[in-house]
């Protein structure tokens, strides 16, 4: 069977082929989808998660008092509770309504390199905000201003601890002999090997220090804000990748902004991110061809994010590279959903339960815990981090019951084929699918092929 340029753009670039919408006619189409993929109506806001968090804060302290807690208290604690949940919904819903999905699919991808995880229900909130506030406004713009964004927003700070940094020599600590103020090196160093450069791109323990001392002045906490406080940082010059930042000139944030946008605008940083966006779309193993391509664009362009998903949406490695990579378990619940005909509507109507049964719950079996990955290098992509005995089972078993979960009717499995694949499909499938006795195992089938959760 043939297909063409719409069908494997679904696939590859988006969460796959929907009998709802027809696929992206051309590149032209999948490139619109990160335009449709900023914050919605529904954005969460740091201002917004810190009144959350101040308001469950002021139960806890009634209680520590003997005193009853606020109702404003506990209804923040309950939202505050579920949170989680609801943001893998309404992630859910935008990846099932996105008629293109280039645009959600790059909001995983943008939010997994820029890791954070919430320690603590406080900043439950505050993780939607930097989805929000960092990842979804830049998604069509220049990386530099995604990496500022991301790498200054009080999410990152509060996750890499950058709020405990302190300048050894800053008027803070010496008006505090007597008590030690180390200085936290765990964000500039994520930000020159995970964030931009990539490990062994030329950097070393003096640039990792001296952008930390660079970095020290920046604060956040829920009762007073985001701030940058000149107090706490290092005095002095600063030196990174044989740049000189701070001394005699303004200082602060806006010193820390234009460290980040020289390093984001380095070869290295080119080169490491072309690979990067490579890795997750195409090939575990990427043709050097695709990545330079991408990485020649890239610093053509001063790292603007369209040109460079236009040389990756348009490279003939799309094509060739067709079912090269395993999707994680976020990509094949939005998919399997597409593929079923399910529409955002009836995900936002099933009550909190019904939609941990749905999704929550069996991601995390699948082993990709929403919210919670291990470290800051995010999710592995690798395909032997996806499937094991245990995970595939449970694959297995989502793609048995959760048809019949959602659906009173379920699609004829022969229908399926053709509207779930357009063409793709391998001939073992298409000859198996016919021969299934009832619709349900038609539809597993399918579901729980080896063509469906690659892509």
């Amino acid at each position: 069977m043939s297909f063409g340029f719409p069908e494997l753009a679904a696939i590859r670039l988006g969460f796959g082929l929907s009998p709802l919408m027809p696929p992206p006619a051309d590149v032209d189409a999948v490139l619109s989808g990160p335009a449709m993929a900023g914050p919605g109506p529904e954005a969460m806001t740091t201002d917004m998660a810190r009144d959350l968090a101040t308001r469950m804060r002021s139960g806890l302290h009634a209680r520590r008092e003997g005193k009853p807690e606020p109702p404003e208290a506990v209804a923040a604690d309950r939202k505050l509770g579920t949170l989680p949940v609801e943001d893998l919904r309404r992630r859910v819903i935008r990846a099932l309504d996105d008629p293109i999905g280039f645009g959600e699919r790059l909001v995983q991808f943008w939010s997994d390199h820029f890791t954070i995880r919430s320690v603590g229900k406080a900043n439950h909130a505050l993780a939607l905000a930097f989805v929000d506030e960092a990842i979804r406004p830049h998604l069509n713009g220049r990386f530099e201003d995604m990496f500022i964004a991301a790498d200054t927003h009080p999410m990152m700070l509060v996750y890499l601890d950058q709020i405990s940094s302190r300048g050894p020599g800053s008027p803070f600590a010496r008006n505090r002999p007597k008590r030690h103020f180390g200085l936290n090196e765990n964000l500039a160093r994520e930000a020159l090997e995970l964030h931009s450069l990539g490990a062994g791109a030329g950097y070393g323990q003096d640039d990792v220090r001296e952008l930390a001392e660079l970095l020290t002045g920046l604060r956040f906490s829920h009762q007073h804000g985001f701030a940058y406080d000149p107090t706490w940082a290092e005095p002095g010059a600063e030196t990174v990748l044989g740049r000189d930042y701070g001394g005699m000139r303004r200082g602060g944030l806006d010193d820390i902004r234009a460290a980040f946008r020289d390093i984001a605008r380095r070869p290295e940083t080119a080169l490491h991110l072309s690979r990067k966006l490579a890795v997750h779309f195409v090939s575990d193993d990427p043709s050097p061809d695709l990545v330079e391509a991408m990485a020649a664009t890239w610093r053509d362009s001063g790292g603007d994010l369209p040109q460079v998903y236009r040389v990756l949406a348009s490279h003939p490695d799309l094509a060739s590279g067709l079912r090269q990579k395993v999707r994680q378990p976020f990509d094949l619940c939005v998919a399997g959903l597409r593929a079923l005909g399910v529409r955002g509507e009836q995900i936002a109507a099933l009550d909190l339960p019904g939609f941990r049964r749905v999704a929550w719950n069996p991601i995390e079996v699948m082993g990709q815990p929403w919210g919670r990955p291990k470290g800051p290098d995010g999710w592995p992509e690798a395909a032997d981090a996806w499937i094991a005995p245990q995970t595939l089972a449970a694959r297995i078993n989502w793609s048995l019951r959760i048809p019949r979960l959602l659906l009173k009717d379920l699609p004829d499995p022969r229908e399926m084929l053709v509207s779930a694949f357009g063409g793709t499909q391998s001939a073992e499938l298409a000859w198996a699918v016919p021969k299934a006795e009832s619709a349900a195992e038609g539809v597993a089938l399918i579901l729980a092929s080896g063509d469906f959760n690659r892509r």
